[in-house]
């Protein structure tokens, strides 16, 4: 069976302070939604962690080890695998993104993208760490609203920006964390009412120099919550790869594909579409 699926990706979330996000708890108390704890691969920087989560491949396996690789990706990311088989795609997510799957080296003319031949076919590109989350969401939800798109990508940057600024163990980034908390609460009820399988999560952590890139838990924990009836949100508690991330995205678009995965977490084994 074929999903919409919305990835929000929180920039620099660590685990640590997932605790203080009151409305995803109180989902996953009601039995709404899942909470899983990942380990985010190595290095724990944000362009290779993107090229993680949208292909299912490692930073040293991708050649993206460091966030100063600036190219197209040379891996099959979940973006080429939609649009191939037919999704649509849309993202609402830091200039990155659309250097690594659209267009490189990224232009201010890129901003806003409306093309179908690229692998992501609707975008709104910032390029300003402190464009704020409010703002981001929004642009997210025009994107939803106006192209109706299969994928949705949504990243904001506030809470990496924040730790960098004041470090892990900071009130402004433990704040940040649930502002980003309230803005998710204004918006998911919507989305669950209208069928999307919702996938929140993070790249990497924050450590209290304000940094990651380590190997230091709060750098590498990040968490993952899965929020739509298409998850098996009481299935037993399994170590869970951020390589997977990609795979399980694939299988509720129900996509062929050859990605790792994790099937386990679905409620429909026939919904997964390895070849």
């Amino acid at each position: 069976m074929k999903h919409k699926v919305i990835l929000v990706l929180v920039d620099g979330l660590s685990a640590k302070v997932a605790h203080g996000m009151g409305y995803l708890a109180a989902l996953v108390e009601a039995g709404m939604a899942r909470y899983d704890v990942v380990q985010c691969a190595l290095p724990s920087l944000s362009r290779p962690l993107y090229e993680c989560l949208l292909t299912g491949v490692a930073p040293v396996q991708s050649g993206v080890v460091h966030n100063g690789v600036s190219r197209l990706s040379n891996q099959t990311s979940l973006f080429h695998l939609a649009t191939a088989q037919g999704r649509s795609t849309a993202a609402a997510a830091y200039h990155w993104f659309s250097e690594l799957y659209n267009r490189s080296p990224w232009q201010l003319a890129h901003r806003h993208t409306h093309d179908s031949t690229l692998p992501i076919s609707h975008g709104i590109f910032y390029w300003d760490d402190s464009y704020p989350d409010s703002h981001l969401l929004a642009d997210g939800e025009s994107l939803r609203l106006t192209y109706d798109p299969d994928f949705l990508l949504i990243h904001p940057m506030g809470v990496d920006d924040a730790g960098h600024r004041f470090g892990l163990d900071s009130p402004q980034y433990r704040n940040q964390a649930r502002r980003m908390d309230g803005l998710l609460a204004n918006l998911l009820p919507g989305w669950l009412a209208e069928g999307y399988q919702v996938v929140i999560t993070a790249d990497h952590g924050m450590n209290s120099d304000g940094s990651h890139g380590g190997t230091l838990d709060e750098e590498r924990s990040v968490p993952l919550w899965l929020v739509g009836s298409a998850f098996n949100l009481s299935a037993a508690v399994q170590p869970i790869a951020q390589t997977a991330i990609c795979g399980l995205l694939a299988d509720l678009l129900g996509l062929v594909h050859d990605k790792p995965a994790l099937p386990w977490l679905l409620t429909r084994r026939d919904d997964v579409g390895h070849p």
